[in-house]
């Protein structure tokens, strides 16, 4: 029976017993650098379409890996539509990889994005506040975007804030990502 959503010791089991099985890490490369399971490919979520007709052409079982599952499953969507079939997801992503004692390649550490929405989302709604208290009430806007933005981030599984912060420097790390798809791609 096919089971698309795989616990991080099943994750393990089947990469022992099958050799080509590949991990696609949907993370931003900030994220892949500061910890990632050894052997796995990153793709970010943000690059995967325009790469997805590439990676459809993979036979072997892929297990989609992000922080928490969120992301994975997203990737999952965009690589079904192209019509792949053999993916499953990592679940609880590489937090509940870490959680149970498996191992991670670590390099430099990075503030996770779902941190850093965090971070910001708080930042903007404390300062909208404090600025309508202390300035001018129309302020308030602020924070009643950032709830409304919030909110239908839960809604739809998806983070506009995500996307603007991953753009930014602190999470650009240098790799190229057409060799990373070939090395993917590659039959080991």
């Amino acid at each position: 029976m096919y089971e698309p959503v795989l616990s991080p010791h099943t994750v393990q089991e089947l990469l022992q017993e099958n050799p080509a099985a590949r991990l696609l890490d949907v993370r931003t490369p900030g994220e892949f650098e500061g910890a990632h399971i050894q052997g796995a490919y990153n793709v970010p979520l943000d690059q995967l379409s325009a790469h997805r007709n590439e990676i459809r052409k993979l036979t072997a079982p892929v297990v989609l890996v992000c922080q928490s599952g969120n992301r994975a499953r997203q990737a999952e969507a965009t690589l079904r539509q192209a019509g792949m079939e053999n993916l499953h997801l990592l679940e609880g992503g590489i937090q509940r990889w870490q959680a149970e004692g498996h191992a991670v390649q670590r390099g430099q550490t990075r503030i996770s994005m779902e941190r850093q929405v965090r971070i910001a989302a708080g930042l903007l709604v404390v300062s909208g506040s404090v600025l309508a208290r202390f300035v001018h009430p129309s302020f308030l806007v602020v924070p009643v975007l950032v709830g409304t933005g919030l909110t239908f981030s839960g809604l739809t599984d998806t983070c506009g804030m995500a996307k603007m912060l991953s753009r930014l420097p602190y999470n650009q790390v240098s790799c190229d990502i057409n060799q990373v798809v070939c090395s993917l791609t590659q039959s080991r």
